[in-house]
């Protein structure tokens, strides 16, 4: 198994989606098997796969870009912001209400993370 590659930045609009994107047809070109992952997304640009699921529009053209199918396992949450405090939640590609009705604040206890582990000190 190949090892896989993280490209990080230190804010948004860094530059982090076209350089996986350059990134993905570079190894394409050169027959390595790629594809893109990004755990959770925040963007109103989606795209929708061909099994008809959402995923971020840059995941799917960096799919694209490797030469695969885009699916929905390379961008499994994708929030969707609509106001400062209210975001809709799509997981596996699906609008999810129930997260969704939760408040932004409150979200992170439904993740099952305790106090301690939110502390940062």
């Amino acid at each position: 198994m190949a090892k896989p590659i993280m490209v990080m930045g230190c804010t948004s609009d860094a530059g982090k989606s076209f350089l996986v994107t350059a990134l993905c047809r570079h190894f394409s070109n050169r027959d390595v098997r790629v594809a893109p992952f990004k755990a959770q997304n925040m963007s109103n640009n989606a795209a929708v796969t061909p099994d008809g699921l959402e995923i971020g529009r840059a995941q799917y053209l960096q799919a694209i870009a490797a030469r695969t199918t885009p699916q929905v396992c390379m961008n499994p949450v994708l929030l969707k912001p609509s106001a400062d405090t209210y975001s809709q939640v799509i997981v596996m590609g699906k609008f999810n209400p129930e997260i969704t009705s939760i408040p932004w604040m409150d979200r992170r206890d439904s993740c099952g993370l305790s106090s301690r582990s939110r502390s940062s000190t």
